[in-house]
């Protein structure tokens, strides 16, 4: 008689899945806020909700997302502790766009093999992120799948939920002729595009582990800086008295243009000028690897600009100093004018993007050095 077939042989192991669970408690713990209720392991992460009658009209935001092929090189460098930094900022971002604070996240871990360590590496990264972002993480599933994934195949998602006073929701009703646009930087590529820059070095033949003095560091460990994390810092920043943000648009998939189009009214035309800024080498080194057309990268990458805020020109200069303060790096990149501008454009022109019927936005100029 043949061996009985059990569910370790299929290849789920389900005491390496409570490992894993035992292994990341720690992290969770700290990822928490005042109005979780219950611990680590229940059926549904539960959330007190009896805040919210403070509220006149309490409007709820979501957002899910992921961090897209950006894993392949956590595994292939074998460092699991920073994509849940990708993660979060990917998710959490979204939601602070229309005002609104980020309250509970939870997480979902697709993998071939439950490492318990790797497991609990991934999670400490999102634990870390939540915590900056002021969001707690209330639940999550990782779920084993042999055979439909390789051994150390993984791929993340996530989901949050955060609420904000409808009069104070932010976006295209409030952007009016003569704003100004501020784009705040990124920390690198983010997490959107890694397809495009994956395909170009390998195309190169550039290893990992190769050092790049532009970078001043691997390319590896280029490519793996985490996403920043902009929410608490946003929040505070709407939050806070004397400065007036009419919108803010997260720059991802997409690039810069048609994600700021997305919170414009179909009323203005913002005109961006690239010799505001340089983007940072990675940009520059990945467009002139893949010999990528420009307009591929700024529809693709973010080109440095990873958060853009509307707002009127008497705001600025405390915006500025708000987020200075909190080691983010601003500067004017273009204004809004009325959408009859759009007809003396100079440069390519996007119009509303993912479906959204919004206003129209044109780059214009070169980087500096280019």
């Amino acid at each position: 008689m043949s061996e009985p077939i059990t569910y370790a042989a299929a290849g789920v192991d389900v005491e390496a899945g409570d490992k894993a669970v035992e292994l990341m408690k720690a992290s969770v713990r700290r990822a928490t806020r005042p109005e979780v209720l219950g611990g680590l392991g229940g059926f549904a992460g539960m959330f007190d909700a009896s805040g919210l009658a403070a509220y006149r009209r309490p409007v709820l935001a979501t957002s899910t997302d992921g961090v897209g092929t950006k894993v392949a090189i956590a595994q292939a460098l074998d460092r699991h502790d920073t994509i849940g930094f990708d993660l979060v900022g990917m998710v959490v971002d979204d939601i602070v766009v229309c005002g609104a604070e980020a309250l509970f996240m939870t997480d979902y871990i697709a993998c071939g093999k439950v490492v318990p360590e790797r497991i609990a590496a991934i999670v400490s990264g999102i634990a870390a992120a939540c915590e900056q972002a002021r969001v707690a993480l209330v639940g999550g599933e990782t779920a084993e799948h042999p055979g439909l994934l390789g051994p150390d195949d993984y791929d993340v998602a996530g989901a949050a939920t955060g609420v904000v006073e409808h009069d104070d929701v932010l976006g295209p009703q409030r952007v009016a002729v003569g704003d100004v646009v501020l784009a705040l930087a990124s920390s690198g590529l983010h997490s959107n595009g890694y397809s495009l820059v994956r395909r170009v070095v390998a195309h190169a033949g550039w290893a990992l582990d190769r050092h790049v003095d532009e970078f001043g560091r691997t390319l590896g460990e280029e490519l793996l800086e985490p996403t920043r994390v902009y929410a608490a810092d946003l929040l505070d920043l709407v939050r806070s008295d004397g400065i007036d943000v009419h919108a803010l648009s997260h720059v991802t998939g997409g690039g810069l243009a048609a994600n700021l189009a997305r919170v414009l009214p179909d009323s203005v035309h913002a005109r961006l000028d690239r010799a505001t800024w340089t983007p940072p080498p990675v940009f520059t080194t990945v467009g002139a690897l893949g010999r990528v057309p420009r307009a591929d990268l700024e529809r693709t990458l973010n080109m440095g600009v990873g958060f853009v805020a509307v707002l009127p020109a008497d705001s600025v200069d405390d915006a500025t100093a708000h987020l200075a303060a909190r080691g983010i790096d601003t500067w004017v990149i273009g204004e809004v004018s009325g959408a009859d501008a759009a007809e003396q454009a100079t440069g390519e022109v996007v119009r509303g993007a993912k479906g959204v019927d919004g206003g129209s936005v044109e780059l214009v100029g070169d980087h500096p050095g280019a």
